[in-house]
């Protein structure tokens, strides 16, 4: 059974850091590109940063650029998100999710990277709040 569970997390003071993880089982995690999302409270779901199916493609959105890490270990199922330099405006529910397409032709065939249709498996979420 295709699953993967985020964790990692948690309450965090502004300016504060926290490494989101994402552990994935049931598949072989190298064939599949990965993107975090995430999806405050009354606001659509948007995405945050992406990898490629062997991480040497990566990309972020704008509003977390210089200040959140993406990176994966395929040999141990696991992709991580660290965040430094939090804010209250990146206060969500924080998503992994998986695709098989790479990350060009999902570019090219939904119109962006973080097109939710283009993702075929997700996590539960692990909440992330920023507040002193």
């Amino acid at each position: 059974q295709l699953q993967l569970v985020e964790s990692g997390g948690g309450l965090v003071q502004p300016g504060g850091s926290l490494r989101l993880s994402c552990a994935a089982s049931g598949f072989t995690l190298g064939n599949y590109a990965i993107a975090w999302f995430r999806q405050a409270p009354g606001k659509e779901r948007e995405g945050v940063s992406c990898i490629s199916k062997t991480g040497s493609g990566t990309d972020y959105v704008d509003s977390v650029k210089g200040r959140f890490t993406i990176s994966r270990d395929n040999a141990k199922k696991m992709v991580y998100l660290d965040m430094n330099s939090l804010t209250p405006e990146d206060t969500a529910i924080y998503y992994c999710a998986a695709t098989s397409m790479s990350l060009p032709a999902l570019r090219d065939y939904r119109g962006s990277f973080y097109s939710t249709e283009g993702y075929d498996y997700w996590g539960q979420g692990t909440q992330v709040t920023v507040s002193s």
